[in-house]
């Protein structure tokens, strides 16, 4: 089977099940694993956002929708080159990833059109249903049983351990910093997992804009700050040029020590596998105490 990616969790999952032979071009975004660097780029950004800061990127996105303008485009001729058996694209968010009706576009005037499945995961049970129906329409289905069913068991053990930890801490999770947008869909629902109580957001309910009021008001006693597709280092440099710091500052998360920068793009913002790692390191932030170890993938704000 020939496979055509425009999502980074798609090219994930593929690549876990054994098949990354059969990617022929993936999104621009797909960086991981490593041998994705290296599969035809299937779609182009109409801005470089790396240089860019949260803000900048924010008012670009937002002037582009104002006129109309697509943030992504569909590399029609790698595209043609690839003549998919199968296009992963999603529904989910025009902002992270090009859009369906492009992607469905392109892909209908290919001389023998594919097959065109949208991964739009709310939770974790939707993520490890993605894992399957993927492999079932892959010819993998026995490996895709065996990773849900590693992933299934490791999301138990949190949750097992978490529920004997003996309190519930206030969680706030932003995925946005200026403006501040709290994270939702699966990230909810991994915050009580962990052990805690998602301040500001529902389980399945979508990402939000919030004002620092707001977010002042919830009184997090867990502050984890997820910029979108950022490692914890860029998070930490993006916060720290803040101009409003000083009100980042005096909430009681930040006060008292327990805000934590995070490697969204890894562990949080793509619907792949990982999510599990990211659900692990979210419960070592809450219970340090209880789950122990060394930390990777985050780092504590020391003030």
């Amino acid at each position: 089977m020939r496979i055509c990616s425009f999502l980074p969790s798609g090219t994930e999952i593929v690549f876990a099940l054994g098949l990354g032979e059969s990617l022929r071009a993936v999104s621009h975004e797909c960086d991981y694993p490593q041998a994705a660097l290296d599969k035809p780029k299937i779609v182009r950004s109409r801005f470089d956002a790396d240089r860019l800061s949260s803000a900048e990127i924010d008012r670009i996105v937002t002037e582009m929708y104002s006129r109309g303008e697509r943030i992504y485009e569909v590399d029609e001729e790698v595209l043609r080159a690839a003549a998919p058996d199968l296009v992963i694209t999603q529904e989910l968010c025009d902002v992270c990833a090009v859009s369906y009706e492009d992607v469905r576009h392109a892909a209908s005037r290919l001389e023998y059109p594919p097959n065109i499945v949208s991964l739009d995961p709310t939770s974790l049970a939707d993520m490890l249903d993605d894992i399957q129906m993927l492999g079932d329409l892959c010819g993998a289905s026995d490996a895709a049983s065996a990773m849900v069913a590693g992933l299934s068991a490791r999301v138990d053990a949190v949750r097992s351990k978490a529920s004997a930890a003996g309190s519930t801490p206030r969680v706030a999770c932003i995925e946005w910093l200026e403006p501040p947008i709290v994270a939702g869909h699966w990230i909810p629902q991994m915050v009580e997992l962990a052990g805690g109580v998602d301040a500001l957001a529902k389980p399945g309910a979508p990402s939000r804009r919030i004002t620092m009021d707001e977010l002042a008001a919830s009184a997090p006693d867990v502050l984890v700050l997820m910029p979108c597709g950022m490692d914890e280092v860029r998070a930490r440099d993006e916060f720290l040029a803040l101009d409003n710091l000083d009100e980042w500052r005096a909430l009681p998360a930040v006060a008292n020590g327990r805000a934590y920068f995070v490697d969204s793009g890894a562990y949080y913002s793509r619907s792949g596998p990982r999510l599990v790692d990211g659900l692990e390191m979210l419960a070592q932030m809450l219970f340090p105490q209880v789950f122990g170890g060394a930390e990777r993938g985050y780092a504590r704000w020391e003030g």
